[in-house]
């Protein structure tokens, strides 16, 4: 048997120089869907949404009222609103595109006769691909060369059983969109794009499910009684503008008034841009998001799920230690030294992969090398396989030497153990090995053979006649610095979980060196398939290491997990992590040693496989929630005043009952979106996130407290806004000075309750040192306009507007200050107040 082979020698694949004809006629290999979102789509729905509907309506009515300067005006407000939108659009939009870049997979192919990676929508007609397990295969392709190949071609067939595959013309046909279960091959791509089966059936793999999360129904719910709102008021307004007035078009345009103050169109549009822009942020850190929405969830993991080997472990394997059972001899390895020679290992090699790409197997390959330079080749040749299978898994290797049929195999211990002839005593001495080995962290490989096989090959590996070689143990040392980073997640709030399917004395030996807290007790995977529903609830509560697990009990945990309440985070990196990486609210795939698989079913991937960067993903992913809230609330607090400014007065029956027109109340959303949207998207993380608890995946975006606050703020500006617009009407002041009195007064108040809602448990002096770029120009511009509707006069003229004495300038600065900056003092006496109620328990 050659040790390493390679077939790039016998498949030479396309010519270089023939790949930009081909790219020509053929194009990408992407599935082209006919109603992807463009510049022409994005512009439409910006035109239909309510407020530029409003707008548009508003429009028309100053035209109607030969009111032609306001009339154009609005037009400009509209161009004004449309391209903030598109911006907010395209801007998110370009960050999504940048995310399907990062998240592109790669496939290796021949071409020139050499080894290359290209990104899987290169691939043309002709190329031939490198496949191995766990990749999804990208083209429609025939195989040229395999080995002990199996593929899951459920997305086509809806049937889950792997199906064999090989070079022969009947099981030839590989699908695009199928998945490697086991093996490897070569393959010639005959089909890409919508040429594929999968293509002409109408699927696209890398589709987004677009159906809407818990916060986006939350949004949307709120935004809808606003609207409802909204319609109901402007109905309202424009009545009794009617009845007073008996001018229709007049009354129209003040009910509209009403209604566009009521609308918060900004927090769909927030929600949007914050998801989006965080993701494409989170993605220049290495941490792939394959949707928006997934972040909407990371604030709010509550347990994380870990797979050991390549996330806890730094998935280099060593062989370690070696038991000939056949001569009674044990050696212990150190340091990658030699190994004595055994027949052990010689059958673990003969057991592995031609050209292996499992960290086990190149690790016995290396060991098994090291005995002997020369034997880097041998003269067998194989002539039939078993794929790893069962549970526990084995597999089989025969191959041909000298005249006689040899047969290897590798697998689990209990499983060999089961397989070969041995009495109970020796099967008892062997049990007592494994768990001396197991608690010392390794994973354990049984090995069994047969010399010399006789006449057909049975339909089961486990039905040779198998003789005992003995055990491998290897190791697989725990990353240098995954205690720092589970300290970090226990500061936050988070429960770990190791699920492996290492035996219960390896995983309990890893999770201690690594610093998961557990109470010594295990449960596995066989056991965790026999309890109940109830009893697992239960059990989950208090167990931390789950052994010998595989795919359905992983995905039988996380379920549990799930419907116990918690937002469930899952770490994988194999094929058989894919179920309960799709079950879980994020799977996690390291994107260095993952599978091609693994990283479609995940929705996140750490590119470097640092663990750390999970920590991160979290903290961002709470960041971007926090700032969300805070844009939310705002909106909330400034639309309150704009609302009953509006109509207060008028139900009231004062002598100046409509003080804004539309013209007003475009202007503030125009402030009030790129603040919400922008500007608090921009907000650093606070200290203090990453020791807060997780939210609960139930409750709403706001509790009942955080509502009652904002909406508090909202209503104590509104009191000293029309405070001073009765004030000044008593005072007989003409309209257009109450109009800036109360306008000027709202606008600061604006600038104010940005500033102050930065944090709402910090106060100024700790806020004011938050780094933000645009805090700066948010400033400057408020200042810009305000200064602008005071010098000059076509403006003033346009918002019927006037100057004010410094004097009532001045009443306006102190009265915005004055119902804003209470919410400083609050904060700061609930931080006094939590402090030295902290320090009373403390000496407790």
């Amino acid at each position: 048997m050659q040790d390493h082979i390679s077939y790039t020698d016998k498949f030479f694949g396309l010519k270089k120089s023939d790949v930009p004809s081909l790219i020509k006629q053929f194009g990408k290999n992407i599935f082209k869907a006919d109603n992807q979102r463009g510049y022409l789509r994005m512009i439409w729905d910006i035109l239909t949404e309510p407020m530029f509907l409003m707008l548009f309506a508003a429009c028309c009515l100053y035209f109607i009222l030969g009111e032609s300067s306001e009339g154009f005006l609005m037009l400009a407000a509209m161009f004004f609103v449309a391209a903030i939108s598109l911006y907010q659009e395209v801007k998110s939009s370009r960050a999504l595109s940048a995310l399907k870049q990062y998240t592109e997979p790669k496939i290796t192919v021949v071409r020139d006769g050499e080894e290359q990676i290209i990104f899987s929508e290169e691939l043309l007609p002709g190329d031939v691909m490198i496949l191995e397990e766990g990749n999804r295969i990208p083209a429609d392709a025939e195989i040229l060369q395999s080995n002990d190949l199996t593929v899951n071609e459920s997305i086509i067939t809806g049937e889950s059983i792997p199906v064999e595959k090989n070079a022969n013309k009947d099981f030839h046909q590989l699908l695009q969109g199928t998945t490697i279960n086991s093996g490897m091959c070569y393959a010639k791509v005959t089909a890409t794009g919508n040429r594929t089966m999968l293509g002409r059936l109408g699927k696209s793999i890398a589709t987004i499910n677009s159906s809407k999360t818990l916060l986006q129904q939350q949004i949307g719910r709120f935004v809808k009684i606003m609207a409802v709102f909204g319609i109901s008021a402007f109905a309202l307004i424009w009545l009794i503008n009617y009845i007073n007035s008996d001018d229709i078009v007049q009354s129209l345009l003040l009910g509209l008034t009403l209604a566009m103050s009521a609308v918060p169109e900004e927090i769909p549009v927030a929600f949007s841009s914050f998801m989006a822009l965080g993701a494409s942020h989170m993605a220049k850190l290495g941490i792939i998001t394959r949707q928006p929405q997934t972040i909407e969830n990371l604030g709010a993991v509550s347990v994380i799920c870990l797979d050991k080997t390549g996330t806890i472990t730094e998935n280099k394997m060593q062989v370690k230690e070696i038991f000939d059972f056949r001569n009674n001899q044990f050696e212990e390895i150190v340091d990658h030294g030699k190994p004595a020679n055994t027949n052990v290992l010689q059958y673990a090699r003969l057991a592995s992969e031609l050209d292996p790409f499992d960290a086990m197997e190149k690790a016995i390959v290396e060991a098994y090398q090291s005995q002997d330079a020369s034997r880097a080749n041998y003269d067998f040749s194989m002539i039939h396989e078993y794929p790893l299978e069962g549970v526990p898994p084995m597999m089989t290797h025969v191959y041909f030497s000298e005249g006689n049929q040899l047969v290897a195999a590798k697998g689990a211990p209990e499983r060999i153990l089961r397989v070969c002839n041995l009495d109970d005593f020796t099967k008892q001495k062997i049990e007592e090995m494994i768990k001396q080995m197991t608690s010392s962290g390794y994973r354990v490989l049984g090995v069994c053979s047969v010399a010399n096989h006789v006449g057909d090959f049975p339909e089961r590996q486990d039905d040779f006649n198998w003789e005992f070689e003995g055990l491998l143990a290897l190791y697989d040392s725990p990353k240098k610095n995954v205690e720092n980073v589970f300290r970090k997640w226990y500061d936050a709030g988070i429960d770990i979980k190791l699920i492996t399917g290492d035996y219960a004395e390896t995983a309990m030996n890893i999770a201690t060196q690594a610093g998961i807290n557990h109470n010594g007790k295990y449960i596995t995977g066989a056991e965790v398939m026999q309890m109940s529903i109830e009893e697992l609830q239960q059990t989950v509560k208090k167990i931390s290491i789950y052994a010998r697990m595989f795919p359905d009990a992983k995905l039988k945990i996380v379920d549990v997990l799930k419907t116990s309440g918690n937002i469930v985070a899952m770490t994988g990196d194999g094929v058989n992590d894919g179920p309960a990486l799709k079950s879980a609210q994020i799977g996690i795939a390291m994107g260095d040693k993952g599978t091609e698989i693994a990283k479609e079913a995940a929705d996140l991937i750490i590119t470097d496989d640092d663990l750390d960067k999970i920590t991160s993903a979290i903290q961002q992913g709470r960041k971007i929630y926090s700032n969300l809230k805070k844009a939310i609330r705002y909106i909330i607090s400034i639309h309150i005043p704009i609302i009953f400014t509006a109509s207060m007065p008028l139900l009231l029956g004062w002598k100046f009952p409509n003080i804004f027109t539309p013209i007003h109340i475009i202007f503030l959303e125009l402030i009030m979106g790129p603040t919400c949207s922008i500007f608090y998207e921009r907000e650093p993380v606070e200290n203090n996130i990453m020791r807060k608890q997780p939210r609960s995946r139930t409750q709403n975006i706001f509790s009942w407290n955080e509502l009652l606050v904002s909406i508090i703020q909202g209503l104590i500006i509104m009191l000293g806004i029309l405070g001073l617009y009765y004030y000044f009407m008593q005072k007989d002041y003409p309209i257009k000075y109450i109009r800036t009195i109360v306008f000027t007064t709202l606008i600061l108040s604006n600038i104010f309750l940005t500033l102050i809602n930065r944090s709402f448990e910090e106060t100024f002096n700790k806020t004011i040192r938050y780094k933000n770029s645009l805090a700066g120009y948010v400033l400057l511009i408020s200042v810009i306009f305000l200064s602008s509707i005071y010098f000059i006069k076509p403006l003033q003229t346009i918002f019927e507007l006037t100057s004010i004495s410094f004097l009532h300038y001045f009443i306006c600065i102190v009265t915005s200050i004055i119902c804003t900056a209470w919410f400083e003092l609050y904060k700061g006496l609930r931080k006094e107040t939590t402090s030295v109620g902290s320090s009373l328990r403390i000496e407790d």
